[in-house]
């Protein structure tokens, strides 16, 4: 009993000394909505002194922010909370997009936190994708709001929004990324001025709304000319950029652990730990298949005993009666084997399992929208993710470069120059205008496609494409089509030589369709393929 009040003893000396000596830790990620910066603070090093010396361990200075951190704040409690509280007069849906707009800038400022403490990942890892999935996630909730509320009156203002969220995409521009928010801010404009013009004369709330939304791509723009004019930088000495996501996510976890405490040279050691009284041990670990060896022994012995007892053991089976006995009735025979007992409702005994329905893929509007992409990579050009672009998008292309252009819809494509090869693959409502190619133009899975060709090209290729229009000229009527999976498709010739039209000017276009229909016979063991005519 002695020994038992010393250890109480010891044990409440140690945890007062213990609260005495762990401060409150902060860290500058702490807020959730990152708009509010909070100093970091430490601890002194793990060797300091337990008893109150001089190196008694006390909370450090906070360190400040990055200047690039404070600047991206202030951009946000200016122009960006202005916006919020403009849309917020409006009200609707207008004020729930401008919640969704903060949540993005938010998510910024924290990858903007994660490359000051992080080295660089490759773009083309997982672990890139990862630091970047806040972000992305936030701008597909804005783009959201638009595609759910297409009939709303204020669509106009919910899609100016939405085009010019994708700003924010400027990280993932590693050359220029002012000029990528100069062009978002002309996506913008396109639908903001229509906003302008519906209510310049009606409501001026709705004006100085768009204004103000406005002036955030202006004060973005002047704040990555003063930090990042040549694209995003990283730490190159810093942590892993997984481990810096996690932190900056979950910061009293990160930052909260207190260092190992040392005790003094000479000093008693800690106490060691209570014996427990009121938990009584765990049992012992089941054997690998369940059943403990005492119980199958005896089950086991349980049926050798039921074997042994002879016919005893069939004592207690129902007698079937001489008229259900096949070999005493041979007309039982010819019937078929059904049992007479009632019928289980479980399906499961008379046949398999169901598979299970592969799961359904995602509709359009719920997909995470990435950004655009319009990159020379070698000699190869990427255009992807462009949705609705306003202008034409045009490409510099040169005779040894290669265009691939994926996952595009409703934009134009302007190709400078002669190229080598083209490929169009899942992209929808795109029209692309060419000078020449060396080689040819590849279209897969593509609808709604339409392509001018202005000089030479070879040869077109389609893959199951629905809707198409092909518009050669002069120079390129001598163009191999080749189609598979195609319908709807549409070949508009030049007119020919000396075919004018009215007053002596150039004759229409000519559309030919490619037939669709073919008829398959067996001609002298050989297979014949020919285009079904349709007369009259």
């Amino acid at each position: 009993m002695n020994n038992l009040t010393t250890l109480i003893k010891r044990l409440e000396a140690a945890t007062s000394r213990l609260e005495d000596m762990v401060p409150s830790i902060s860290d500058p990620s702490a807020s959730t909505s990152g708009v509010a910066s909070l100093p970091e603070s430490g601890l002194t090093a793990p060797g300091a002194d337990i008893h109150g010396g001089p190196g008694t361990l006390q909370q450090q200075p906070m360190a400040p922010l990055p200047p690039a951190i404070d600047d991206f704040d202030a951009l946000i409690n200016g122009d960006v909370k202005t916006f919020v509280n403009m849309s917020e007069e409006i009200g609707g849906l207008v004020a729930e997009q401008s919640a969704a707009v903060l949540r993005a800038f938010a998510a910024e400022r924290k990858f903007l936190i994660v490359t000051t403490k992080a080295k660089k990942p490759d773009i083309q890892s997982p672990v890139y994708m990862e630091v970047l999935k806040e972000l992305q996630s936030t701008l597909g909730a804005v783009n959201d709001i638009r595609e759910a509320n297409r009939a709303s009156p204020l669509f106009n203002h919910l899609t100016a929004v939405s085009e010019g969220i994708n700003v924010l995409t400027w990280v993932a521009n590693e050359t220029k990324p002012v000029d990528l928010i100069t062009e978002m801010l002309s996506s913008a404009q396109f639908w903001g001025n229509r906003v302008i013009q519906e209510y310049k004369e009606k409501d001026q709330t709705h004006v100085q709304w768009v204004q103000t939304f406005y002036r955030i791509f202006k004060s973005l723009a002047g704040y990555v000319k003063q930090h990042y004019p040549s694209g995003l930088t990283w730490n190159p000495n810093g942590i892993d950029a997984l481990q810096a996501t996690k932190d900056v996510n979950n910061p009293e976890q990160s930052s909260a652990k207190p260092p190992p405490l040392r005790t003094p040279a000479g000093g008693p050691p800690p106490p060691p730990p209570l014996p427990s009284f009121n938990n009584p041990p765990p049992p012992q670990p089941m054997p690998p298949n369940g059943i403990s060896n005492s119980r199958s022994s005896a089950d086991m012995g349980a049926v050798f005993d039921e074997i042994s007892r002879g016919e005893s053991v069939t004592s207690k089976l129902r007698k079937v009666d001489p008229s259900s006995q096949t070999h005493k009735n041979p007309s039982l025979r010819t019937g078929s084997a059904v049992p007479s007992g009632p019928v289980r409702s479980d399906s499961s005994s008379s046949r398999g399992k169901s598979p299970i329905p592969g799961k359904k893929p995602k509709p359009e509007s719920m997909r995470t929208k990435k950004p655009p992409k319009k990159e020379l990579e070698g000699n190869k050009w990427l255009i992807e993710n462009y949705d609705t672009h306003s202008g034409m998008l045009e490409i510099p292309a040169q005779i040894s470069h290669s265009i691939l252009i994926s996952r595009c819809a409703r934009t134009t494509i302007r190709v400078l120059g002669k190229a080598n090869a083209i490929s169009l693959d899942n992209c929808s409502q795109v029209s692309l205008v060419i000078d020449s190619l060396v080689s040819a133009v590849d279209v897969i899975k593509s609808p709604k496609f339409e392509l001018q060709v202005l000089g030479i090209l070879p040869t077109i290729m389609l893959d199951q494409v629905d809707g198409a229009a092909i518009y050669l000229g002069r120079e390129s009527l001598g163009t191999e089509v080749f189609t598979s999976k195609c319908t709807g498709v549409n070949l508009n010739l030049p007119p020919l030589d000396g075919d004018n039209g009215e007053n002596g000017e150039e004759g229409d276009y000519v559309e030919r369709a490619l037939p669709e229909q073919i008829k398959t016979v067996i001609r002298d063991g050989m297979i014949v393929s020919e285009i079904v005519e349709h007369a009259g």
